[in-house]
Protein backbone atom coordinates (compact mmCIF):
# COMPACT_ATOMS: atom_id res chain seq x y z
CA UNK A 1 0.00 0.00 0.00
CA UNK A 2 1.43 3.64 -0.91
CA UNK A 3 0.90 6.17 1.33
CA UNK A 4 0.76 9.99 1.16
CA UNK A 5 1.16 13.01 2.72
CA UNK A 6 -2.45 15.15 3.42
CA UNK A 7 -1.06 18.57 2.79
CA UNK A 8 0.75 20.19 5.72
CA UNK A 9 -1.51 17.82 8.25
CA UNK A 10 1.68 15.63 9.31
CA UNK A 11 -0.90 12.87 8.30
CA UNK A 12 0.18 9.82 5.76
CA UNK A 13 -2.56 8.63 4.50
CA UNK A 14 -3.17 4.91 2.33
CA UNK A 15 -3.82 6.13 -1.23
CA UNK A 16 -7.29 4.31 -0.65
CA UNK A 17 -9.34 5.19 2.70
CA UNK A 18 -12.43 3.13 3.82
CA UNK A 19 -15.64 5.38 3.56
CA UNK A 20 -18.09 4.30 5.93
CA UNK A 21 -21.28 5.70 4.27
CA UNK A 22 -21.96 1.98 3.74
CA UNK A 23 -21.91 1.68 7.21
CA UNK A 24 -25.25 3.42 7.85
CA UNK A 25 -27.57 1.23 4.82
CA UNK A 26 -26.69 4.59 2.57
CA UNK A 27 -26.51 2.60 -0.64
CA UNK A 28 -27.32 -0.63 -0.39
CA UNK A 29 -29.30 -2.85 2.89
CA UNK A 30 -26.76 -3.14 5.38
CA UNK A 31 -25.46 -6.53 7.31
CA UNK A 32 -23.82 -4.98 10.24
CA UNK A 33 -21.63 -8.11 11.13
CA UNK A 34 -20.26 -8.47 7.65
CA UNK A 35 -19.57 -4.19 7.62
CA UNK A 36 -17.95 -4.62 10.69
CA UNK A 37 -15.76 -7.07 8.97
CA UNK A 38 -14.90 -4.92 6.43
CA UNK A 39 -13.54 -2.44 8.12
CA UNK A 40 -11.04 -4.88 9.77
CA UNK A 41 -9.92 -6.39 6.63
CA UNK A 42 -9.24 -2.63 5.66
CA UNK A 43 -7.53 -1.81 8.37
CA UNK A 44 -5.30 -5.38 8.61
CA UNK A 45 -4.47 -4.61 4.60
CA UNK A 46 -3.04 -1.58 4.82
CA UNK A 47 -5.38 1.11 4.63
CA UNK A 48 -5.53 3.44 7.60
CA UNK A 49 -7.92 6.19 6.89
CA UNK A 50 -11.71 6.06 7.58
CA UNK A 51 -13.99 8.98 7.24
CA UNK A 52 -17.47 8.68 8.52
CA UNK A 53 -20.38 11.40 9.63
CA UNK A 54 -23.49 11.59 11.64
CA UNK A 55 -25.46 12.19 8.79
CA UNK A 56 -24.97 8.84 7.26
CA UNK A 57 -27.67 6.01 8.08
CA UNK A 58 -28.81 9.46 10.72
CA UNK A 59 -26.30 8.20 13.00
CA UNK A 60 -26.25 4.39 12.60
CA UNK A 61 -22.93 4.76 10.68
CA UNK A 62 -20.58 6.12 13.52
CA UNK A 63 -22.34 3.60 15.79
CA UNK A 64 -21.95 0.69 13.47
CA UNK A 65 -17.95 1.77 12.98
CA UNK A 66 -17.88 2.19 17.02
CA UNK A 67 -18.47 -1.23 17.33
CA UNK A 68 -15.93 -2.21 14.68
CA UNK A 69 -13.17 0.59 16.06
CA UNK A 70 -13.85 -0.88 19.54
CA UNK A 71 -11.05 -3.37 20.08
CA UNK A 72 -8.71 -1.42 17.67
CA UNK A 73 -5.10 -0.05 18.20
CA UNK A 74 -6.44 4.06 18.00
CA UNK A 75 -2.65 4.47 16.42
CA UNK A 76 -3.78 1.86 13.96
CA UNK A 77 -5.67 4.11 12.27
CA UNK A 78 -6.72 7.96 10.95
CA UNK A 79 -10.48 9.14 11.86
CA UNK A 80 -12.17 11.33 10.45
CA UNK A 81 -16.21 12.86 10.64
CA UNK A 82 -18.30 15.75 10.02
CA UNK A 83 -20.80 18.35 11.25
CA UNK A 84 -23.20 20.18 10.20
CA UNK A 85 -25.68 17.89 8.39
CA UNK A 86 -27.33 15.50 9.72
CA UNK A 87 -30.82 13.95 10.04
CA UNK A 88 -33.74 11.66 11.79
CA UNK A 89 -37.19 10.08 10.68
CA UNK A 90 -36.18 10.19 7.45
CA UNK A 91 -35.68 13.39 7.36
CA UNK A 92 -32.00 15.71 6.36
CA UNK A 93 -31.43 18.68 8.59
CA UNK A 94 -28.69 21.21 8.62
CA UNK A 95 -27.26 23.33 11.47
CA UNK A 96 -23.90 24.72 10.97
CA UNK A 97 -23.72 26.57 14.19
CA UNK A 98 -20.77 27.12 16.52
CA UNK A 99 -23.00 25.54 19.20
CA UNK A 100 -24.11 22.65 17.08
CA UNK A 101 -21.02 22.27 15.83
CA UNK A 102 -18.84 21.65 19.05
CA UNK A 103 -21.97 19.35 20.81
CA UNK A 104 -21.84 16.98 17.21
CA UNK A 105 -18.14 16.78 17.70
CA UNK A 106 -18.62 15.44 21.23
CA UNK A 107 -21.45 12.96 20.53
CA UNK A 108 -19.59 11.87 17.53
CA UNK A 109 -16.60 10.49 19.28
CA UNK A 110 -19.43 8.83 22.26
CA UNK A 111 -20.61 7.32 19.36
CA UNK A 112 -17.11 6.13 17.94
CA UNK A 113 -15.31 5.49 21.27
CA UNK A 114 -12.56 7.71 20.85
CA UNK A 115 -11.74 10.61 22.39
CA UNK A 116 -10.59 12.77 20.19
CA UNK A 117 -10.84 12.77 16.24
CA UNK A 118 -8.23 13.06 13.61
CA UNK A 119 -9.57 15.57 11.23
CA UNK A 120 -12.76 16.95 11.45
CA UNK A 121 -15.17 18.24 8.43
CA UNK A 122 -17.59 20.97 7.94
CA UNK A 123 -20.21 18.72 5.85
CA UNK A 124 -22.14 19.63 2.19
CA UNK A 125 -21.02 22.97 2.68
CA UNK A 126 -23.19 23.92 -0.38
CA UNK A 127 -26.54 23.80 1.55
CA UNK A 128 -24.76 25.87 4.41
CA UNK A 129 -24.68 30.19 4.48
CA UNK A 130 -20.80 30.31 3.61
CA UNK A 131 -20.42 32.96 5.47
CA UNK A 132 -21.38 31.17 8.20
CA UNK A 133 -19.10 28.55 7.60
CA UNK A 134 -16.21 31.33 6.94
CA UNK A 135 -17.05 33.30 10.39
CA UNK A 136 -18.69 30.39 12.54
CA UNK A 137 -18.42 26.78 12.04
CA UNK A 138 -15.11 26.76 11.18
CA UNK A 139 -13.94 29.05 14.14
CA UNK A 140 -15.83 26.60 16.62
CA UNK A 141 -13.53 23.67 14.84
CA UNK A 142 -10.42 25.70 15.56
CA UNK A 143 -11.71 26.44 19.13
CA UNK A 144 -11.33 22.17 19.79
CA UNK A 145 -7.97 22.20 17.74
CA UNK A 146 -6.96 24.16 20.37
CA UNK A 147 -8.32 22.11 22.94
CA UNK A 148 -6.56 18.70 21.13
CA UNK A 149 -10.05 17.32 20.82
CA UNK A 150 -9.62 17.64 17.36
CA UNK A 151 -6.10 17.23 15.43
CA UNK A 152 -6.98 18.75 12.20
CA UNK A 153 -9.95 20.58 10.36
CA UNK A 154 -11.63 20.43 6.86
CA UNK A 155 -14.49 21.18 5.09
CA UNK A 156 -16.49 18.92 2.14
CA UNK A 157 -18.70 20.10 -1.13
CA UNK A 158 -19.96 18.82 -4.03
CA UNK A 159 -19.65 22.50 -5.63
CA UNK A 160 -16.05 22.91 -6.41
CA UNK A 161 -16.09 26.74 -6.00
CA UNK A 162 -16.99 26.90 -2.71
CA UNK A 163 -13.74 25.58 -1.74
CA UNK A 164 -12.07 28.60 -2.96
CA UNK A 165 -14.30 30.86 -1.64
CA UNK A 166 -13.91 29.61 1.90
CA UNK A 167 -9.99 29.13 1.73
CA UNK A 168 -9.86 32.61 0.51
CA UNK A 169 -12.41 33.92 3.35
CA UNK A 170 -10.30 32.23 6.75
CA UNK A 171 -7.12 33.16 8.09
CA UNK A 172 -4.86 31.07 6.42
CA UNK A 173 -4.16 27.66 7.56
CA UNK A 174 -7.78 27.36 9.05
CA UNK A 175 -8.84 24.97 6.18
CA UNK A 176 -6.17 21.85 6.24
CA UNK A 177 -8.10 19.37 4.01
CA UNK A 178 -11.02 19.64 0.98
CA UNK A 179 -12.98 16.67 0.46
CA UNK A 180 -14.58 16.63 -3.00
CA UNK A 181 -16.96 13.66 -3.97
CA UNK A 182 -17.63 12.14 -7.82
CA UNK A 183 -14.92 14.99 -9.14
CA UNK A 184 -12.25 12.85 -10.22
CA UNK A 185 -13.53 9.81 -11.48
CA UNK A 186 -13.33 8.26 -15.26
CA UNK A 187 -16.26 10.41 -16.33
CA UNK A 188 -15.48 13.71 -14.39
CA UNK A 189 -12.44 14.72 -13.39
CA UNK A 190 -12.96 18.29 -12.70
CA UNK A 191 -11.13 18.02 -9.46
CA UNK A 192 -7.91 18.46 -11.31
CA UNK A 193 -8.86 22.03 -12.61
CA UNK A 194 -8.22 23.64 -8.71
CA UNK A 195 -5.35 21.21 -7.58
CA UNK A 196 -2.62 23.74 -7.96
CA UNK A 197 -5.12 26.36 -5.63
CA UNK A 198 -5.16 23.55 -3.29
CA UNK A 199 -0.93 23.15 -3.69
CA UNK A 200 -0.49 27.08 -3.53
CA UNK A 201 -2.46 26.96 0.04
CA UNK A 202 -0.87 24.27 1.49
CA UNK A 203 -4.71 22.25 1.66
CA UNK A 204 -4.61 18.50 1.51
CA UNK A 205 -6.93 16.98 -1.13
CA UNK A 206 -9.44 13.65 -0.50
CA UNK A 207 -11.29 12.34 -3.40
CA UNK A 208 -14.56 10.50 -2.59
CA UNK A 209 -16.96 7.78 -4.53
CA UNK A 210 -14.61 6.59 -7.44
CA UNK A 211 -17.90 4.67 -8.79
CA UNK A 212 -19.44 8.00 -9.18
CA UNK A 213 -22.20 6.59 -6.03
CA UNK A 214 -22.61 3.46 -8.17
CA UNK A 215 -22.40 5.06 -11.97
CA UNK A 216 -19.38 3.55 -12.62
CA UNK A 217 -20.33 0.16 -11.48
CA UNK A 218 -22.32 -3.06 -13.29
CA UNK A 219 -24.56 -2.61 -10.91
CA UNK A 220 -25.37 0.39 -11.58
CA UNK A 221 -26.29 3.61 -10.03
CA UNK A 222 -28.81 2.99 -7.22
CA UNK A 223 -32.77 4.55 -7.51
CA UNK A 224 -32.35 7.75 -6.07
CA UNK A 225 -28.81 8.66 -7.67
CA UNK A 226 -29.32 12.46 -9.02
CA UNK A 227 -27.63 11.76 -11.83
CA UNK A 228 -29.56 12.65 -15.32
CA UNK A 229 -30.64 9.58 -17.16
CA UNK A 230 -28.36 10.48 -20.47
CA UNK A 231 -25.35 10.48 -17.82
CA UNK A 232 -27.00 7.26 -16.59
CA UNK A 233 -27.37 6.01 -19.85
CA UNK A 234 -23.61 6.59 -20.77
CA UNK A 235 -22.09 5.06 -18.09
CA UNK A 236 -24.14 2.51 -18.09
CA UNK A 237 -22.80 1.47 -21.52
CA UNK A 238 -19.65 1.77 -20.47
CA UNK A 239 -20.10 -0.63 -18.06
CA UNK A 240 -21.00 -2.75 -20.55
CA UNK A 241 -18.33 -2.49 -22.61
CA UNK A 242 -15.75 -3.58 -20.18
CA UNK A 243 -18.12 -6.44 -19.23
CA UNK A 244 -18.07 -7.55 -22.76
CA UNK A 245 -14.23 -7.51 -22.94
CA UNK A 246 -14.22 -10.02 -19.83
CA UNK A 247 -12.98 -6.92 -17.68
CA UNK A 248 -14.31 -4.25 -14.64
CA UNK A 249 -15.14 -0.97 -15.11
CA UNK A 250 -14.64 -0.92 -11.08
CA UNK A 251 -11.28 -2.39 -11.52
CA UNK A 252 -10.18 0.48 -14.19
CA UNK A 253 -12.37 3.42 -11.88
CA UNK A 254 -10.32 2.85 -8.81
CA UNK A 255 -6.61 2.10 -11.01
CA UNK A 256 -7.32 5.58 -12.63
CA UNK A 257 -7.94 7.48 -9.43
CA UNK A 258 -4.87 6.39 -7.10
CA UNK A 259 -2.37 7.42 -10.26
CA UNK A 260 -2.43 10.79 -9.98
CA UNK A 261 -0.06 11.56 -7.10
CA UNK A 262 -1.32 15.19 -6.23
CA UNK A 263 -4.71 13.25 -4.77
CA UNK A 264 -3.87 12.27 -1.56
CA UNK A 265 -6.30 9.56 -0.72
CA UNK A 266 -9.40 8.17 -2.29
CA UNK A 267 -12.40 7.21 -0.37
CA UNK A 268 -14.23 4.02 -1.57
CA UNK A 269 -17.65 2.78 0.43
CA UNK A 270 -18.58 -1.49 0.97
CA UNK A 271 -19.77 -3.64 3.41
CA UNK A 272 -18.56 -6.30 1.87
CA UNK A 273 -14.80 -7.49 3.05
CA UNK A 274 -14.38 -9.39 -0.75
CA UNK A 275 -14.88 -5.84 -2.31
CA UNK A 276 -11.95 -4.28 -0.37
CA UNK A 277 -10.00 -6.98 -0.67
CA UNK A 278 -10.45 -6.93 -4.83
CA UNK A 279 -10.06 -2.72 -4.40
CA UNK A 280 -6.48 -3.35 -2.55
CA UNK A 281 -5.40 -6.34 -4.95
CA UNK A 282 -6.94 -4.06 -8.44
CA UNK A 283 -4.54 -1.23 -6.99
CA UNK A 284 -1.41 -2.82 -7.03
CA UNK A 285 -1.69 -3.76 -10.91
CA UNK A 286 -1.16 -2.19 -13.99
CA UNK A 287 -3.83 0.38 -15.49
CA UNK A 288 -5.23 -1.09 -19.02
CA UNK A 289 -4.41 1.87 -21.39
CA UNK A 290 -5.66 0.95 -24.05
CA UNK A 291 -8.95 -0.07 -22.06
CA UNK A 292 -8.75 3.08 -20.27
CA UNK A 293 -8.82 5.15 -24.21
CA UNK A 294 -12.15 3.26 -24.97
CA UNK A 295 -13.85 4.07 -22.10
CA UNK A 296 -13.51 7.28 -22.09
CA UNK A 297 -14.22 7.54 -25.86
CA UNK A 298 -17.93 6.28 -24.74
CA UNK A 299 -18.20 8.69 -21.95
CA UNK A 300 -16.92 11.40 -23.48
CA UNK A 301 -20.31 13.07 -24.53
CA UNK A 302 -21.12 13.22 -21.25
CA UNK A 303 -17.95 13.74 -19.80
CA UNK A 304 -18.17 15.98 -16.72
CA UNK A 305 -21.60 16.31 -16.84
CA UNK A 306 -23.15 16.73 -13.10
CA UNK A 307 -25.62 17.41 -10.97
CA UNK A 308 -27.41 19.20 -8.25
CA UNK A 309 -26.45 17.73 -4.81
CA UNK A 310 -30.01 17.05 -2.93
Amino acid sequence: MEYRSLGKTGMKLSVLGFGASSLGGVFHSLKEEEGIRAVHTALDNGINFIDVSPYYGYYKAEQVLGKALKNIERSRYYLSTKVGRYGDDGKNYWDYSAKRAQESVYESMERLHVDYIDLINVHDIEFADLEMVCNETLPALVELKGKGIVNHVGITNLTLRHFVYVINHVPAGTVESVLSFCHYTLQDDSLADYLDFFEEHEVGVINASPFAMGLLTERGAPAWHPAPKPLQDVCRKAAEYCKSKGKSIEKLAIQYVVSNPRITTTLFSTTRPSAVLDNIRWIEEPMDEELLEEVRKILEPRFRDTWLNS
